[in-house]
């Protein structure tokens, strides 16, 4: 995916992903957030893999994931197709 491409996907589905810094931690942006997901649905790669590249948990990855897949159906479902539908579908399942 091209930055543009990414940078267009990212405004569509910040309202949805995007989270505050607490007085505790740093919130994981929403860019990172949406990186992370694009990562997993492009290679593959399960979680504990995916955790030894960005440093997170895989309780928070799964979390992310899923909301982040989430977020894409809504900014998009006028324009996803249904077989990426139902492949996205796959991927969630196999988280849960």
């Amino acid at each position: 995916m091209d930055q543009e491409s990414f940078d267009y996907l990212l405004e569509l589905v910040r309202p949805y992903i995007e989270k505050k810094d607490t007085n505790m931690r740093e919130a994981i942006s929403a860019s990172q957030r949406l990186s992370i997901t694009l990562r997993y649905l492009a290679s593959g790669i399960d979680l504990e893999d995916l955790k030894l590249t960005c440093a997170i948990a895989p309780q928070t990855l799964e979390f992310i994931i899923m909301e982040a897949c989430s977020a894409i159906t809504k900014a998009l479902k006028e324009n996803i197709q249904k077989e990426f539908q139902k492949e996205l579908s796959s991927r969630i399942n196999q988280l849960g």
